[in-house]
């Protein structure tokens, strides 16, 4: 991984983003500092004893779930107020605390020795038509989330990675909306899946029909410079351009171009001139002091906070942004 560059490596910035959970720290001393890998790798071992990683594994149930439930909490009311638009995603159950975990650099051991596999597998189920866990759902970006932590957890989940073949819309990536009719792909959808495919990718090597389809999907969204409609060629949104950290299922310029920088680094292969667009849209919302602010927080319910509120620097962008921008402007050298 190549550090990030000096002029973005004041002492104080560099010190301040070190004044974090063992869970952002550790990433910041590989990919920012460039410490010795005894030294970041002690920090990560940390995650699973302190900060937000040990806070969330003390919330799993005797289940071996989170909140009880898949995607959602167990008794969720989808008629009642959470429910409405605008309320947000409850941000509590299995699958958002597994993906945080996973995220947050947890050793997967840990969840391994508490047999959580298969106590997940053995009492919880997808709210939508009571589908075993591991199995997958019929939502794309559930099956990314998925797939990941399956692949991260040991978990047999290679169904899961064909049905994105098989599942995959004709002009390159996938809908969430598929099972209601839609035949047109969602970038947001499309980012979700191949987030799940690169862990996939990268613990397998995928098969030759995954690594296609992931090449379409890619070339979907680098179609559009990751930011415009391919009809008009105005951005999809201003939403498009408002960072927000966690991540979650959204997609910003942020999300997708870390994405891309994932799968050059694991590939070895250089940026796409396609991503520059976005990246420089990252580039624009860095402060003369090097930070990065959170534009907003994703509404919904949370077991607890990670990141600071709308408008203050987050150190967890900062981080992404700092490290996007430093793989790409290595390559333009």
């Amino acid at each position: 991984m190549r550090e990030v560059q000096a002029h973005d490596r004041s002492p104080g910035l560099v010190a301040w983003l070190l004044d974090s959970d063992p869970a952002l720290r550790w990433q910041v001393e590989r990919d920012v500092v460039g410490a010795p890998e005894d030294v970041w790798r002690a920090t990560r071992a940390r995650v699973a004893t302190e900060g937000f990683a040990a806070r969330l594994l003390a919330l799993q149930d005797d289940a071996g779930s989170w909140a009880g439930g898949a995607f959602f909490p167990a008794r969720f009311d989808f008629d009642g107020p959470e429910a409405q638009p605008g309320a947000g995603q409850p941000w509590t159950a299995t699958s958002w605390s597994l993906t945080a975990l996973r995220e947050w650099g947890l050793d997967a051991a840990v969840l391994q020795e508490r047999d959580t596999v298969a106590r997940i597998a053995a009492n919880v189920r997808w709210e939508y038509d009571d589908l075993p866990y591991w199995d997958g759902e019929v939502d794309a970006c559930i099956n990314g989330f998925t797939l990941a932590n399956g692949v991260w957890l040991g978990a047999d989940v290679e169904g899961i990675a064909d049905w994105f073949v098989t599942h995959q819309a004709a002009e390159g990536g996938w809908n969430c909306e598929w099972v209601e009719g839609s035949t047109r792909a969602s970038v947001r959808s499309t980012l979700n899946a191949l987030k799940g495919l690169l862990v996939h990718e990268e613990a397998t090597g995928g098969t030759p029909a995954t690594r296609d389809a992931q090449r379409r999907a890619e070339e979907y969204l680098l179609e559009r410079r990751l930011v415009r409609r391919l009809t008009t060629g105005e951005p999809f949104g201003d939403w498009v351009f408002r960072l927000a950290y966690p991540f979650r299922s959204f997609y910003d310029v942020l999300s997708v171009s870390d994405y891309f920088r994932a799968a050059s680094v694991l590939r070895g292969t250089p940026p796409d001139p396609r991503v520059g667009e976005a990246v420089e849209h990252v580039r624009a919302q860095r402060r003369p002091d090097g930070t990065w602010l959170q534009a907003r927080r994703h509404p919904g319910r949370v077991w607890f906070e990670v990141d600071v509120g709308a408008g203050e620097p987050s150190r967890w962008l900062t981080f992404h942004a700092a490290r996007v921008l430093a793989w790409w402007d290595g390559a333009q050298v």
